[in-house]
């Protein structure tokens, strides 16, 4: 009987916390639909795929949302003709570097700057080499045929609709709106049951048994990037949890638990198999692991 007051207390707590974020995430995919066009990205995203990677990495710095509310941003952004490389980067990017999580990580580490500049500078590495990796590997956007036969649709109604910029701004808002709830129930799905196969590893699996395995520095991070999978925190929370680690762990190692957890947890991975063909969400995965354990490795030898 504890165990599943537990369960449901976890998951309750995850559907609460996130639920803000994702709110906020929808309404600012509703405003990218209604005022950004697609001449006006066209024209400010570079072409050359390395400086837009980069400027993905810095918009994030814009956009106070979390893991959970920066999927359907970047899905809109997607469908407004941003380059996948470039998308990738902002969502990656975007959970950690934004001003609030940088704060949190400050104040949670006793308002010490070195781990802030450590989270953000492995943050923008990790997500930098991800999206140049995943420029060459998919040239083509590999999204969901629900998400292509959409991407049409909506490609189609606009080329036929008059310019949006003409109707009035209630009218505006209100497509901002009617957007912004239709964004909810699609990636509302995906966070209940992330957040339930999350609360239900962290009530049945005990973390205890995988802290044992940090013993050398490559086991340590690869420990703490399951915990920050299997947590699932949000991003705006997850230094104050780390902070408890650091008499077991490295800083290394607590610079892969800040930098996976945000980018790639149970939730967000649901939600963007809601998006993106599965074959690509796991490689994608699979680059942010390969990239987040080298950089912590680095940084351990460096600072450690």
């Amino acid at each position: 009987m504890v165990t599943f007051l537990q369960l449901n207390t976890i998951f309750l707590s995850m559907i609460m916390e996130a639920i803000p974020f994702i709110l906020l995430g929808v309404i600012v995919s509703g405003l990218i639909q209604t005022f950004l066009s697609e001449r006006w990205i066209a024209r400010v995203m570079p072409r050359n795929r390395f400086a837009a990677s980069l400027l993905g990495c810095g918009v994030g710095l814009l956009f106070p949302a979390c893991e959970c509310g920066i999927v359907p941003i970047t899905r809109r952004l997607l469908r407004k003709g941003v380059p996948l490389h470039a998308g990738i980067a902002f969502m990656l990017t975007g959970p950690i570097i934004n001003p609030i999580v940088l704060a949190a990580t400050y104040i949670a580490f006793g308002n010490d700057w070195h781990m802030v500049l450590v989270r953000g500078g492995a943050a923008v590495v990790v997500a930098y080499v991800t999206a140049i990796v995943i420029s060459f590997l998919y040239p083509k956007l590999p999204m969901r045929l629900r998400e292509d036969a959409m991407m049409e649709t909506a490609a189609a109604s606009e080329t036929a609709a008059a310019p949006v910029d003409r109707e009035p701004l209630a009218r505006r808002l209100y497509h901002v709106m009617l957007h912004a709830i239709d964004e909810f129930f699609s990636v509302g799905k995906y966070l209940v049951l992330g957040a339930f196969i999350a609360a239900s590893m962290q009530t049945f699996i005990p973390t205890a048994s995988l802290m044992k395995l940090g013993g050398n520095p490559v086991t340590a991070s690869l420990v703490m990037i399951c915990l920050a999978f299997v947590m699932s925190l949000c991003s705006e929370a997850d230094a104050f949890i780390a902070s408890s680690f650091r008499g077991t762990f490295s800083i290394g190692a607590l610079s892969a638990f800040l930098v996976f957890g945000p980018m790639i947890d149970i939730k967000n991975t649901l939600m963007l198999l809601g998006v993106f063909r599965g074959k690509f969400v796991l490689v994608l995965i699979g680059l942010i692991v390969a990239s987040t354990l080298g950089v912590s490795l680095l940084v351990g030898r460096l600072l450690g």
